[in-house]
């Protein structure tokens, strides 16, 4: 079944057993202060023995506490977290699945920081932030250096750069939150100059160890950064090196809009930013969004709309998904329902510890039962 979707590719030299990748998702489940708790070695060892080719962790904070999202926010700002994050990737890779580590700066919605920064100050959620000196910048490019050695150091085989969701590396590119009138704000080329330098500088520090780029392709706000102009970023990273390109819309400021959560019940609804990306790029491109059948997601990739596919709750839903759907057995799929409202994302937001309605009743208590 579905032959493209589970052939090989090579991204970045290394090897992936299937067009299959588990994309980034934020559930809570890091210890307090960013450590790797029981539940979060629990967590990755079931996305990697899923059968996908490469888990992509979730965000891990590059500077703690101006840099996270939350006190639940991985870290790898720290040699003090380096056994927990070895311990990670090691219970990837024993499952079969290139593990690959995402590194952030949470920028204007670091949820701890006060004031939060951003390449501007312009108000967000009722939050000023504090525009960011050269100085600042540079030293937060450092951070991110010095995180992917970590990453590296641990174990990963690749590290992935947040430049997703509206956070700091993102917001440099966005028209509506980069105001700035020096040589980082203004044209696109003055826009994307830091998010740049953070590549070449991470690069620099790991050598020849991949390093991909989460990638925000339209923030779906009136005012905001629009296909037109990403896609032309996405060129620059290209040639930047980087080994691959995870795409996705929207930030935290549109994702609730009532047009963006209509959108986002459709199965592919990031499909098509992917597809403008690929039109652009040589290197391996990531599409996201919804994709919860075999079929669709073949479909993706023998149309040349993209070379992979992320699945982050479709996953998180039904863990045997790749196999259901490498076996025939599509039917017996446990599907992410948009008609529960959104239970997990209202969970994390509240600081609790996500679960999935959809499960059954068993792996539901055996998951509220567990503590972080």
């Amino acid at each position: 079944m579905h032959p493209h979707l589970f052939s090989k590719i090579t991204v970045g030299g290394k090897e992936l057993k299937n067009r299959l990748t588990m994309a980034p998702l934020y559930l809570g489940y890091a210890g307090e202060g960013g450590t790797v708790s029981g539940l979060f070695i629990d967590h990755y060892r079931l996305m990697a023995k899923s059968g996908v080719g490469m888990v992509v962790v979730e965000n891990a904070t590059v500077d703690y506490p101006i840099g996270s999202g939350s006190n639940r926010t991985l870290r790898a700002d720290t040699d003090e977290n380096m056994e927990g994050l070895t311990r990670l990737a090691n219970t990837i890779k024993e499952q079969g699945a290139v593990a690959c580590q995402q590194i952030n700066h949470a920028g204007r919605f670091a949820a701890i920081a006060d004031p939060a920064l951003a390449p501007s100050a312009v108000q967000t959620f009722g939050r000023m932030p504090k525009a960011l000196s050269k100085d600042e910048m540079r030293k937060i490019a450092r951070k991110f250096a010095e995180a992917a050695v970590r990453v590296k150091k641990a174990g990963f085989d690749m590290v992935e750069l947040h430049g997703g969701t509206g956070y700091l590396l993102s917001s440099f590119i966005s028209p509506r939150t980069n105001t700035r009138d020096d040589e980082y704000g203004g044209s696109l080329e003055n826009r994307q100059r830091f998010p740049l330098e953070v590549v070449r500088e991470v690069k620099a520090s790991v050598g020849d160890f991949p390093v991909g780029y989460r990638f925000l392709a339209d923030e779906w706000l009136p005012d905001g950064l629009k296909v037109s102009e990403s896609v032309l970023y996405a060129k620059a990273l290209a040639a930047a090196g980087v080994a691959y390109i995870s795409v996705m819309g929207g930030t935290y400021e549109s994702f609730f809009l009532p047009d963006v959560l209509q959108a986002s019940r459709k199965d592919g609804y990031m499909v098509d930013l992917a597809a403008a990306v690929k039109k652009t790029v040589a290197v391996p491109v990531i599409a996201a969004g919804r994709i919860s059948s075999g079929a669709f997601a073949e479909s993706v990739i023998t149309e040349g709309k993209a070379d992979l596919i992320g699945l982050a709750r479709v996953l998180w839903a039904d863990p045997e998904w790749p196999s259901k759907v490498k076996e025939g057995r599509e039917d017996e799929i446990i599907h992410c329902a948009s008609e529960c409202d959104d239970t997990c994302t209202k969970l994390v937001t509240k600081g609790k510890l996500a679960f999935c309605v959809r499960w059954n009743h068993n792996k539901l208590e055996e998951w509220k039962a567990k503590k972080v």
